[in-house]
């Protein structure tokens, strides 16, 4: 579950009879490039680094460290060697909340390949729209990239090409995100590859630890602790709070806390998708630890409100103490703050640590015309050269498990966390997922703003209308 923040339920019911998905993106175009790629030829401007505390390598060095088990970097860069890299225009279609990671990955495609992708990013209000009429219309990009959690929708609406036999050729096949094949595979066949990877994890600013008299290399290993020393930090005034969440976005709070959840033991929905177990418990307890800082004013102004599209831009201001963020902003955060971050994984209320797989999935559309050349993308975006001179230098996180040892994630504690983390993440996936959470309007919602700012006695009713959302009825 990505950052979401989604529309009437309405609309998605309108559009969920083409797609029975809600999705993110926005809108950009990339520049056209016919550079030869051999490793180490896409510039810094090219792929967008971010600034790092931590010295990194060469091009060139980072691939000779690359891993053995998969084909050289310096075999994954040059244009023309592999079939459908002839100059084809491709179009693909994005989500906001991955933006700048596929920006990075296009830009260093176009940098080094024949073929040009025109990358569309739509904005995250008429993403559902946009694709629910192309694919009436059957007018969808070449490729378009998903939300990781309705990948199941999309699969079984057909309207992605079955690429089972290409991703099985791939000597790195057995390395991809398990997760995100597993999302797009419907009965047996599988429909996409990885796109992105996002975690949940914890954010904290050691500067403002240092200030409240917190050590700061001791994050939190319960959500009480968290409670604990945002309220410490809430103390420090003048503008500095404690922690912050968005309180009107359902994606940001499932993507979030549910971790806490999961870290105590407990479960948020049932084996198939079909019921919520959002009542339970350990629910209960991570909704009241977080409902008290609320009426406490340890949350910082304007979390009852925030619907998600600027959500993590709280923290990267440098006056929220911790909180809970996606992994991927990491390396979007201003280069006066990043070395000032720590990384924590997400405690449950009596501890444990947990995360949220998150991230994008990506395939070739069911209208496309251009199918290997669609396909030379998809291979190479996971490829060794893009995996750790695009991702991993920019401070994302690899889909592949072979390279998660490499020059820019060795140097970086908070990376080497982050990558190990994913081992420990859960992905609930439900077929209507986004009409009972995701939706802005759906019956998840309500329950977390009854326990949050509300009624709470009203959690197991509301609790009962998100497992009929999730079966459908």
């Amino acid at each position: 579950m990505a950052v979401l923040t989604t529309r009437d339920r309405s609309r998605y019911r309108t559009a969920s009879a083409v797609l029975a998905v809600v999705v993110l993106g926005l809108i950009t175009a990339c520049s056209s490039s016919s550079k030869s790629p051999a490793a180490g030829s896409i510039s810094p401007t090219q792929t967008n680094a971010a600034s790092s505390p931590v010295s990194v390598p060469s091009a060139d060095q980072t691939a000779a460290a690359s891993s053995p088990a998969s084909a050289s970097a310096a075999s994954e860069a040059p244009a023309g060697t592999t079939p459908g890299d002839d100059g084809t225009n491709l179009t693909m279609w994005t989500r906001a909340a991955t933006q700048a990671e596929s920006q990075r990955l296009v830009d260093a495609y176009n940098a080094s390949h024949k073929n040009h992708v025109n990358l569309t990013v739509i904005p995250t209000e008429s993403y559902q729209q946009k694709v629910g009429s192309a694919a009436g219309a059957k007018q969808l990009p070449d490729l378009f990239a998903s939300d990781i959690a309705f990948a199941p929708n999309f699969g079984s609406q057909g309207l992605w090409q079955d690429i089972t036999s290409k991703i099985a050729s791939l000597p790195f096949a057995s390395s991809l995100s398990p997760a995100h094949i597993k999302a797009g595979t419907v009965s047996g066949k599988e429909y996409v590859m990885p796109h992105t990877m996002d975690l949940s994890v914890l954010f904290y600013n050691k500067d403002l630890y240092v200030k409240a008299g917190l050590d700061p290399n001791k994050p939190p290993t319960t959500l009480q602790e968290f409670a604990d020393q945002a309220a410490a930090i809430n103390k420090l005034g003048g503008g500095i709070h404690g922690t912050y969440f968005g309180g009107n976005c359902p994606g940001c709070l499932g993507f979030t806390w549910w971790p806490s959840i999961w870290a105590d033991g407990g479960q948020v929905y049932n084996a198939d998708g079909t019921a919520s177990e959002l009542a339970s418990p350990q629910a209960k307890a991570v909704y009241a630890i977080y409902r008290k800082m609320y009426d406490d004013g340890v949350v910082a102004p304007g979390a009852k409100d925030e619907a998600g599209a600027t959500w993590t831009g709280a923290f990267a201001k440098g006056n929220v103490g911790i909180m809970a963020m996606p992994s991927s902003t990491l390396g979007s955060m201003p280069p006066a703050l990043l070395p000032n971050i720590g990384v924590a994984p997400i405690p449950g209320v009596t501890g444990g640590e947990s995360t949220y797989v998150g991230g994008d999935v990506i395939g070739i559309s069911a209208d496309s015309k251009h199918a290997d050349e669609a396909w030379n993308f998809l291979a190479w975006q996971v490829g060794d050269y893009a995996q750790v001179q695009v991702v991993a230098k920019n401070h994302d996180i690899m889909t592949r498990t072979d390279l998660a040892s490499n020059p820019y994630t060795s140097g970086d504690p908070r990376l080497v966390l982050i990558n190990g983390l994913s081992a420990k993440g859960v992905e609930p996936v439900s077929l209507n997922q986004g009409a009972a959470i995701n939706d802005q309007n759906g019956p998840f919602l309500v329950l977390m703003r009854d326990a949050i700012f509300g009624d709470a006695s009203k959690i197991d009713a509301d609790n009962a209308k998100v497992s009929a959302a999730l079966a459908g009825s």
